[in-house]
């Protein structure tokens, strides 16, 4: 399975409100956080992914280790989020 597959409608470093989100395609309204330790717990971070699904966002957030070391898995989750939009984020 290819990015391509599941389209090509996905943006780095997108404007969203107030927010600049490091992924996101505006299609299934899904952004992608990709984030270190320090965002754990974050109450800056919570009033972000408020504000965003308010808009309508799905917000999936992985750590920086996650990306580095199992990129098939991220790319497997989003891909499937992007094509259920019924799931919801874990995080």
């Amino acid at each position: 399975m290819t990015a391509g597959s599941i389209g090509s409608n996905f943006g780095a470093k997108v404007p969203v409100g107030k927010y600049v989100a490091d992924f996101a395609c505006l299609e299934s309204l899904l952004i992608i956080e990709i984030d270190g330790s320090q965002h754990a717990d974050s109450e800056s971070d919570q009033a972000r992914r408020t504000e965003l699904e308010a808009r309508g966002f799905r917000v999936l957030r992985f750590w920086n280790d996650d990306v580095l070391k199992d990129m098939d898995s991220v790319c497997t989750t989003i891909i499937a989020y992007v094509r259920d939009v019924s799931l919801q984020p874990w995080r």
